[in-house]
């Protein structure tokens, strides 16, 4: 008789057993698939934004800029007719003609109105109140020992802006307003009777009673936004003004007045070539200047919680972004104009958009990751592999200029603040190269642009062949290059800057199959050893303004220092 012993398994054993069924792992396979595959889509999905984000502020900074260059084309017409008309209140112009309108002036000062047009009709005409009219308030005098001199200056603003007017460029209301009783504008008055009228609306107006020496003791140009009382009902209207100084005395005002459709012009120029997005311009009180969108379309207006949150953020910050429930909302100040420019992205275009698409598909790779148990992990690996090689593209796009592979200029200056304030911590100087080619646009009128991609390639590598491993590049404008050089002095810049230049101009580009071209760049140098300044923004601008004097002195040249004695 045979016994049969029965043994039972450990309770270790069953345990296993039980751990270790199809079914169970299965489950949890899934479960840890799915938990990994969110955690990585959801930080891709995070990485993206970030990308995103970049992408948006670096577009909105091109368009300020461009927006910054056609504000500073009146800027610099109001210091020219200022500088114009502080010459001649130093050193009136001896013309028999300027004579006989001082004389004129004298003979019909006394006049209710009155206006001065020379002879020549080279100069628009002068537009005058009686001396009764400006002893009536303190804010007007002519208790003016060159009244005369001014008279002379203004007629000749005057040739200045009949001159701007015929040659079509301007279109915006440009003028200068004596405290003395007369003003000269390039737009003419519907009728000689208006001249008391007019006179009274340029001197109550908020542009030119800002400009006494209590609400602008630093005598700088002011922008300005209000509305305006018109035969139409109230319209808002923006103005530059400059006051017009000499010897401690305050003569008048110029002024450029623009109209809000003048201001949307400006803005729509600066938007060309930009699909995405709309575009605002706000002034510091966040009252709507102008937008991007299409004559006929309606911006949706911000409510005033978003004012408010936008208003408290440039508060602290030059530029910065936002969310509104649907909406992504870029903003940086514009630094010649007293307001900011916003970039509003809409939910809806976000998803029609690149990154909107990356980002569905996002979604749909998670969706078929948690229905596809067998090829969970081959799907993840592949997913991993391609957002890491998306997220190093979109990484680097947002960091670099497409074309020469140097930085843009957003992440340029992003990094050239971190390493000044790294060279200064350490006591090293930091020094910036700024570099223009010499009649670049002649080479793509002349040749394509195509050609012109080859020549900033070119220049690029020889920008990169040229720089040390710690020295920064980037390309900020069409044809612009800035370098950044921590520890380098000034000497060191100037050299490197003079092998560049050389390196430049000693070679033949070859443009087409059978056409070289030879090119040349003009250079401007600063230096934070100077003036011991490391603000990133203002070595660039000292180097860019020596840059122009190399120019001038007749380009393919370093400029490295603001006199005449290089």
């Amino acid at each position: 008789m045979h016994h049969v012993t029965h043994v039972e398994n450990p309770r270790w054993l069953n345990r296993l057993s039980r751990y270790s069924n199809p079914g169970r792992v299965v489950n949890v396979c899934f479960f840890v698939v799915l938990l990994f595959s969110t955690l990585l889509t959801w930080r891709e999905v995070v990485v993206l934004e970030g990308a995103y984000i970049s992408s948006q502020r670096n577009t909105l900074e091109n368009v300020a800029h461009e927006f910054n260059n056609q504000l500073q084309i009146n800027i610099d017409r109001l210091m020219f007719y200022r500088n114009s008309m502080q010459a001649v209140l130093r050193m009136p112009l001896a013309f028999d003609v300027l004579h006989s309108a001082d004389a004129e002036f004298q003979r019909k000062r006394a006049l209710h109105q009155w206006s001065i047009l020379l002879d020549n009709r080279r100069t628009l005409p002068v537009h005058g109140v009686s001396d009764a009219f400006v002893d009536e308030t303190s804010l007007l005098s002519r208790d003016n020992a060159i009244l005369g001199n001014e008279l002379t200056a203004t007629l000749e603003v005057g040739y200045l802006l009949r001159l701007s007017t015929t040659l079509k460029r301007t279109t915006q209301q440009m003028m200068y307003v004596s405290r003395a009783g007369f003003f000269i504008a390039n737009n003419p008055l519907s009728s000689n009777d208006d001249t008391v009228e007019k006179y009274y609306g340029l001197v109550t107006s908020p542009w030119f009673t800002e400009q006494t020496e209590h609400n602008n003791p630093e005598r700088t140009l002011r922008w300005l936004s209000w509305m305006a009382d018109t035969p139409k009902g109230e319209i808002r209207r923006v103005a530059v003004s400059l006051p017009v100084d000499y010897e401690h005395y305050w003569h008048g005002v110029l002024a450029i007045e623009f109209s809000l459709a003048q201001m949307k012009q400006l803005l729509t120029t600066s938007t060309q070539g930009e699909a995405e997005g709309e575009y605002r311009l706000y002034d510091r009180k966040m009252n709507l200047l102008a937008s991007s969108l299409a004559p006929g379309d309606t911006p949706s207006p911000l409510s005033e919680p978003e004012k408010a949150q936008l208003a408290q953020a440039f508060e602290h910050d030059d530029r910065g972004g936002l969310r509104f429930t649907t909406r992504y909302v870029n903003w940086e100040k514009i630094r010649n104009f007293d307001g900011i420019l916003l970039r509003i992205h809409n939910l809806d275009e976000g998803v029609r958009g690149d990154f909107g698409a990356i980002s569905i598909a996002l979604g749909l790779l998670w969706a078929l990751f948690t229905s596809m148990l067998l090829l969970a992990w081959v799907v993840i690996r592949r997913m991993v592999s391609n957002m890491s090689t998306l997220q190093e593209s979109l990484q680097w796009q947002a960091w670099h200029d497409g074309l020469t592979r140097l930085y843009n200029r957003s992440s340029l200056f992003d990094l050239a603040g971190k390493v000044a304030k790294q060279s200064e911590a350490q006591g090293q100087s930091v020094s910036v190269i700024q570099l223009d080619l010499d009649y670049f646009k002649r080479i793509n009128d002349r040749f394509g642009h195509q050609a012109g991609d080859r020549v900033l390639t070119h220049v690029a590598g020889t920008i990169g062949a040229q720089i040390r491993e710690t020295d920064l590049a980037g390309r900020v404008g069409g044809e612009e290059f800035c370098i950044v050089l921590p520890g380098a002095s000034r000497e060191d810049a100037c050299a490197m800057a003079e092998r560049i230049r050389v390196r430049i101009n000693s070679r033949e580009i070859l443009i087409g199959k059978s056409a070289t071209l030879r090119i040349s760049a003009s250079f401007g140098v600063s230096s934070s050893d100077e003036k011991g300044m490391f603000d990133i923004e203002y070595l660039q601008s000292i180097a860019d303004g020596r840059l122009y004097l190399a120019k001038q002195k007749g380009r393919n040249r370093v400029c490295c220092q603001d006199d005449d004695s290089q």
